[in-house]
């Protein structure tokens, strides 16, 4: 063998000469043929009788096998080093009781202690966690994992005190590090800060639960409230409660003179003279368009109507400005009480909406006590039940269109898509608004009728039933009501429709509102699967307004996500309707479905909206909802002009 440096040779020899001895020298030798091999030398001089250096004796030992393995040890080391200086996350790994021995760059500036400082202190001195809501002391994951032996993870609302004070929500699992019998030799924690996370959430959270307009809490948050009274009453037969329900009086006069943003304004003033007049803990919620509610706890029926006369008195009094103009605002208030008779949040509910009207059959601007006659105003209800019934027999139905446009870079795209709108006429052919008839059909269950109705109407003459066409030129988009989702044969009826026209693929789209869906999940996602077999699409309407939606989305086939158009009528000002708007869009993208924002009123939302990548829109702006006896489906005619 020879010596693959030289040098090696001579350092062996000067060593014997200077110590006699060589002890575990390493070096590379070349075989003969031609590989290297790393040996150990062990050995000692051996001397004549004068003292001179005549031969040395010892062992070489082959270590080629050990040293790569020492190589291929060091090179993990370094990788893993590398990856843990590298990634985003924070790592910190502790040895058997909890000592901090190792912090990569992330943990360091997470907790504010650097690795020279923090070494070899108990992990609880390093990290303080605590509970976001009770402000509680939580245990550190990395004690538990090694008194316990397995994986860890933090509660929710975790919040990390780091060594400056800072409060940062994290997210975080430690797991046990064990030797090669299975011995727990320290652990390794993984967190990272989630507060970007949490601040959506919690946006998420307040738009599920708030009116955006007011800043009130919701229809849906304000029953839960009223959920807890009820159960408080029927626990205690000594409390009571009251419902107010109040409703501006020619509230849409208001909208009609001095446009949709004066009204704005007025209900928010409005807003602001109920909590003038009701006490701190009392809860007041905006239950949708001009119609509040207000709940009054432990309060009697003397008190309540004291209340309810004081806020139409503030009301009344009240001199709403705008632009140099000005009128006056009155309301009329229906008062329930809620004691530990009262069945259910849905007839107290239903009582002061009935009170309500009683206030207002009294020629407005009047507080209302709910009486069990009451309920003789529901015969007026009824009267939109024979109505709605005979147009439908004397076919004084029709039906409106409002084009869906692509937006932005999908603005290239040519296909139709055109949403179908109900409307009534009265017996002398005036046009009927949806909301005058549409909730007596929705309490009274005449929607699956009207439901069907439309289906037959736009798949037999309306939709695109080009016969070669694989795929539709235009989409129809028609709305189905959670009446109808919830009728056992209503599905039936619409395969049945649909294998009579035989359309091509995407000629129809089913919009269903989110509250529709969730109510009825397990059997919209069968009414969707079904029909999308049969070429439809689907589209959830109002996505946004509730933060199930997120948590139900993904197990729900849909094409497209219809935005809320609370969120998107302020979107060019308001950063969080611009923050909502972006994170819903990014969501359907992550999952392959297309976004429309409906209630698009202006050149600066149409302009933000291709901004934030939104694919369609749907508006005033673009085009208001016209009869079908004009229907002609065109591809980007006068689209154009709108996205300049």
């Amino acid at each position: 063998m020879l010596y693959v440096n030289p040098i090696d040779r001579e350092r062996v020899f000067a060593r014997l000469e200077s110590e006699g001895v060589v002890k575990n020298f390493e070096y590379r030798l070349r075989r003969k043929d031609g590989s290297e091999i790393v040996v150990l030398e062990n050995s000692r001089a051996v001397y004549d009788d004068n003292g001179e250096i005549v031969a040395h004796e010892g062992t070489i030992t082959d270590i080629t096998e050990r040293k790569q393995a020492e190589t291929r040890v060091f090179e993990e080391k370094e990788r893993a080093q590398v990856t843990l200086q590298s990634i985003g996350d924070g790592v910190i790994t502790t040895d058997a009781e909890g000592c901090i021995d190792y912090i990569n760059p992330v943990a360091q500036e997470l907790i504010g202690w650097e690795i020279r400082s923090a070494r070899g202190k108990p992990i609880c001195e390093v990290m303080t966690i605590i509970n976001q809501n009770t402000r509680a002391a939580v245990d550190n994951p990395v004690t538990r994992c090694l008194s316990e032996g397995r994986v860890i993870a933090l509660a929710e609302n975790s919040v990390l005190i780091n060594r400056e004070g800072s409060e940062i929500p994290i997210q975080d699992s430690a797991a046990p590090i064990r030797d090669r019998i299975g011995n727990i030799v320290g652990s390794v924690m993984v967190f990272h800060d989630v507060s970007k996370e949490s601040r959506l959430f919690r946006q998420l959270s307040y738009q599920a639960s708030h009116d955006a307009l007011t800043g009130l809490i919701n229809r849906s948050e304000f029953e839960n409230c009223l959920v807890s009274s009820l159960d408080s009453a029927h626990s205690n037969p000594d409390h009571s409660h009251a419902l107010l329900y109040l409703d501006l009086d020619q509230f849409k006069v208001v909208n009609d003179t001095f446009g949709h943003i004066a009204g704005d304004e007025l209900l928010r003033q409005i807003a602001e003279l109920v909590k003038a007049n009701i006490r701190s803990t009392d809860i007041v919620a905006r239950l949708g368009g001009d119609e509040f509610g207000i709940l009054l706890e432990r309060c009697t029926e003397e008190r309540a109507v004291e209340v309810a006369e004081a806020i139409r008195g503030a009301i009344e009094a009240h001199r709403f400005t705008w632009q140099e103009s000005f009128t006056a605002a009155r309301c009329s208030i229906g008062i329930v009480m809620v004691t530990q008779e009262s069945p259910d949040v849905a007839s107290i509910m239903s009582s002061a909406d009935v009170a309500c009207y009683s206030a207002k059959d009294m020629g407005r601007n009047q507080i209302h006590l709910y009486q069990d006659s009451d309920a003789s105003l529901r015969h007026e209800e009824m009267k939109w039940v024979s109505r709605i019934t005979s147009a439908v027999e004397e076919n004084r139905l029709e039906l409106f269109y409002q084009p869906i446009i692509a937006i932005g870079k999908n603005s290239a795209n040519s296909r139709g898509h055109y949403e179908l709108l109900l409307r009534m006429r009265d017996e002398n052919g005036k046009i009927v608004n949806p909301d005058q008839f549409i909730p007596a059909a929705e309490r009274y269950n005449l929607m699956s009728t009207l439901d069907r109705w439309v289906i037959h109407e736009a798949l037999s003459q309306l939709a695109d039933r080009n016969p070669e066409a694989k795929t539709a030129h235009f989409t129809l988009a028609i709305n189905l009501s959670g009446t109808s989702l919830s009728e056992d044969r209503f599905l039936d009826f619409v395969v049945e429709e649909l294998q009579k026209q035989k359309l091509p693929e995407g000629a129809i789209c089913f919009e269903i509102t989110e509250t529709a869906a969730i109510s009825n999940l397990s059997r919209v996602i069968h009414f969707m699967q079904a029909l999308k077999k049969l070429g439809c699409k689907f589209s959830l309407d109002d996505f946004g307004s509730g933060l199930s939606s997120f948590t139900y989305l993904k197990n729900l086939p849909v094409d497209y996500l219809k935005i809320d158009g609370q969120f998107i009528r302020n979107v060019a000002e308001d950063s969080v309707d611009e923050s909502m708007v972006k994170a819903i869009n990014e969501v359907g993208r992550a999952m392959g479905i297309e976004t429309i924002a409906e209630r698009v009123e202006t050149k600066e939302v149409l302009d933000k909206l291709s901004e934030l990548g939104i694919e369609y829109a749907q508006g005033y702006y673009i085009a208001r909802p016209t009869s079908v006896q004009t229907f002609e489906p065109w591809a980007d005619q006068g689209v154009s002009s709108l996205l300049a």
